[in-house]
């Protein structure tokens, strides 16, 4: 069974979940959660890397995916569904110097962990993404480890579903090395690039999940 890795980064908040937006501090990044005020270097982000990076694994987009106003709704109800305990929506921003970066700094990945279910279930699905000329640093590694971490002690999952087209091999290389376990294969499972594309499913699981956060959960 795969197991949460030891997280090292900085942690803003309390335990319980639910109570304040979260910061992780790792050695390159700062991992936010998305929140109002990020729209301008979110909208920048995707207008850089969407066409010929990004839209390869990606469903289609809608009108106004690439606009300030869009983002402006959409990062208002990343804050809600946090509280609400649907969804933990994180950007990736490079620390500056004296080891912080501004709210509206550039952004240069995300990661998503959405669908969460409680109950007997306590999962998520993860989904991410980090600029062309940011790939091969480890960048999103180094964001995943702490992310996961978070999600596992924080947030109290037991699992984590990350799913990946099999031409991806980025995608394949990344997810083992953070300890995902390859599960099967979902044959048209998601429309992307003009067509339903096959996706890889895996999974990493909380070594260290209480089953009592099932009870206390409410849910």
């Amino acid at each position: 069974m795969a197991g949460v890795r030891r997280l090292s980064a900085r942690l803003s908040g309390p335990a319980a979940p639910g109570a304040t937006l979260p910061e992780i501090a790792t050695e390159r990044l700062l991992v936010r959660l998305a929140r109002p005020g990020m729209e301008k270097p979110l909208a920048e982000f995707l207008s850089a890397n969407f066409s010929g990076h990004l839209d390869r694994w990606s469903p289609p987009v809608g009108n106004g995916f690439f606009t300030e106003s869009f983002w402006r709704e959409k990062l208002k109800l990343a804050v809600e569904e946090f509280h609400l305990d649907r969804s933990v929506r994180f950007v990736l921003q490079e620390r500056a110097a004296e080891g912080a970066a501004a709210m509206a700094s550039p952004i240069i990945g995300t990661c998503n962990y959405t669908n969460i279910v409680r109950g007997p279930f306590h999962a998520c699905h993860l989904g991410y993404q980090i600029a062309a000329d940011r790939q091969g640093k480890g960048l999103m590694k180094e964001a995943l480890v702490a992310a996961n971490g978070f999600m596992f002690r924080e947030r109290r999952l037991h699992r984590i579903m990350a799913n990946y087209r099999p031409e991806n091999y980025r995608s394949a290389r990344l997810l083992q090395r953070l300890g995902f376990r390859r599960e099967g294969v979902a044959q048209d499972y998601l429309y992307i690039d003009g067509a339903w594309r096959d996706h890889v499913l895996t999974a990493l699981t909380n070594s260290e999940f209480d089953p009592a956060w099932i009870d206390s959960a409410g849910r």
